[in-house]
């Protein structure tokens, strides 16, 4: 049987370990202390754009002007990846998708015999048909175009890859639905483009140019070569003029010729008697 000292000395080797695993506990709290921050959260910064510096997206080609140079039999190639859904040929079966015979210009979620999704038969409530248009922006994203659908197919990132298989599917008929034609809008910008060049040409020899070439050029000869001619002549005509004239006296004074020929000889002229 346990004596009481042995007890005793037990419990005070408790007591101490206790003791000192809470100091160490406290010690260490007031070490690594963490303080709450005064606006919980991390800050993002979010970088302003100046109004009008974002340039707006250059779009590019319309489907009705790649279905113009598209390639079919490049579209049957990429079909393949339609095949596991769809099947191309006429009166064939339906798979996970409709069979997709005489597509083009066909009328939404109508193939007989298929059972079409909730968000299919909403989109085609309004007689939507599966133009170039619409298939054009179904392949390109199925889910993002018609909610709800059950089409899962990620879609046609390549515009060319998706006009060559457009252009496939436009053969999947007895009477192939025709081209869309392009908008005439499209081909005005080349026509713009031409009439201010031709007349930008035209207009300095019209006559912004050659108007003052004569007035700086021509004008200016002609006067400074007639002005000194006219002011040069005309001192020579009275400087010749001047000595021709007689001087007439004009008091009577001056004597006569008679008397200045009697007084330079010396001579008295007789008197009358």
């Amino acid at each position: 049987m346990m004596d009481s000292f042995e007890l005793n000395k037990l419990i005070g080797a408790f007591l101490a370990v206790a003791f000192v695993v809470f100091s160490v506990s406290i010690v260490s709290d007031s070490i690594f202390a963490t303080h709450a921050p005064e606006n919980p959260g991390y800050a993002i910064e979010v970088v302003e754009q100046e109004a009008g510096g974002a340039e707006p997206a250059e779009a590019g080609p319309s489907i009705a002007e790649l279905l113009q140079t598209a390639d079919a039999a490049a579209g049957e190639s990429a079909f393949r990846k339609c095949q596991a859904c769809h099947t191309p040929d006429e009166g064939g079966a339906n798979k996970v998708g409709p069979n997709l015979w005489d597509i083009v210009n066909r009328p939404v979620a109508s193939h007989e015999g298929f059972s079409y999704s909730a968000g299919m038969r909403e989109f085609a409530a309004d007689g939507t048909v599966w133009d170039y248009d619409h298939l054009s922006e179904f392949l390109k994203a199925p889910r993002s175009y018609v909610s709800g659908t059950a089409m899962a197919f990620a879609g046609i990132k390549n515009p060319e890859e998706e006009a060559n298989l457009i252009a496939y599917l436009r053969t999947l008929s007895s009477d192939p639905a025709p081209l869309p034609e392009v908008a005439a809008e499209e081909e005005a910008p080349a026509e713009d483009a031409a009439a201010p060049a031709a007349e930008g040409e035209a207009a300095p020899a019209a006559g912004e140019d050659a108007a003052p070439a004569e007035d700086q050029d021509a004008a200016p000869a002609d006067e400074q070569e007639a002005a000194p001619a006219d002011e040069q002549t005309a001192p020579a005509e009275e400087t010749e003029a001047e000595p021709a004239q007689p001087e007439t006296p004009g008091d009577g004074s001056a004597a006569s010729p008679e008397t200045d020929a009697g007084s330079q000889s010396g001579e008295t002229p007789p008197q009358q008697q």
